[in-house]
């Protein structure tokens, strides 16, 4: 990469939860600490800077070539075709007018390290109980509107399982079999350790998954019920939205439960993007195709 390269992180955002773009936010500033690229920008298709918006981030003067990096978890309809469509991608490389050459990478869910950032996750969740005694739970969303998340849970599933490590390493889903609402039956370690295949924390991690665990889930107060600043109180709700992950392990039929945050706020996902955006400037990947482009 050069100097006069900047990278776009591209992720979906919420109108509704702030913790959505969080993660996003924070890779970014990790990633421009590490002074990799001339500049490091985000851009969100439900918040602002919109898609549309980044096209105009990058001064043409300075910044010759974007990375744009989308902070997915799978290939889909967004990486096919929202994001080409709203950032005018035409292939795997787009030439603007103003001379600027943007360059489409790979989402980061698909990238080999996240087998690697599942293992730490799982590991760090249940320090103390025995891998050989224990059954991994990686969890997506499910259903036809998610199929290609499924199939990257399903994917991770296997590659863990083929490492031998776990007692079993399951795929399940919040809305298709196999269902996470159905844990014990399909476990019979006497430790289960759940994490969420997600790019971020939101109603799904903290209270959809846990309800369908079965395990004690925090209703945090709204907004008005706070005392003090306005940011106070969001802090305030953060904390104590994230009391779910705090109370490991949870006892469930004679057994402990350990539930994870999102993978997707792992700090080694800033790794992974910078990698993304390296491995677009292989001839390997260049030569791959654009699978990622819908047609117009």
């Amino acid at each position: 990469m050069r100097s006069d390269s900047a990278l776009l992180i591209v992720a979906h955002g919420s109108t509704v939860n702030p913790d959505s773009s969080a993660p996003t936010l924070a890779h970014a500033a990790e990633i421009r600490r590490r002074k990799v690229f001339a500049d490091v920008e985000c851009a969100f298709w439900k918040e602002e800077p919109s898609l549309r918006d980044a096209i105009f981030l990058f001064d043409p003067q300075s910044v010759r070539e974007v990375y744009v990096a989308p902070n997915f978890i799978s290939e889909g309809y967004f990486t096919q075709t929202v994001i080409p469509r709203e950032l005018e991608l035409n292939g795997r490389t787009t030439n603007r007018s103003n001379g600027q050459l943007w360059k489409y990478c790979e989402p980061v869910g698909n990238h080999s390290m996240m087998t690697e950032l599942l293992l730490k996750r799982a590991g760090e969740v249940a320090q103390d109980a025995d891998p050989a005694e224990t059954s991994l739970l990686i969890v997506a969303h499910g259903t036809d509107l998610n199929e290609n998340s499924a199939v990257a849970a399903k994917r991770e599933a296997e590659k863990i399982r083929t490492l031998g490590k776990y007692a079993a390493v399951l795929n399940a889903y919040m809305e298709e079999p196999p269902l996470i609402s159905d844990w014990q039956k399909l476990t019979r370690s006497p430790n289960v350790v759940v994490v969420p295949f997600f790019i971020s924390d939101g109603l799904h991690s903290y209270e959809d998954i846990p309800r369908l665990l079965g395990i004690r889930s925090c209703h945090p107060k709204p907004l008005g019920s706070f005392t003090g600043s306005l940011d106070s109180a969001r802090d305030d709700v953060e904390s104590s939205q994230r009391e779910v992950f705090r109370h490991n392990p949870y006892t469930a039929g004679g057994r402990s439960l350990f539930y994870a945050p999102s993978i997707g706020t792992d700090q080694g996902f800033a790794d992974i993007i910078i990698e993304q955006a390296a491995k677009f400037d292989s001839e390997a990947y260049r030569d791959r195709g654009t699978k990622f482009i819908a047609k117009n």
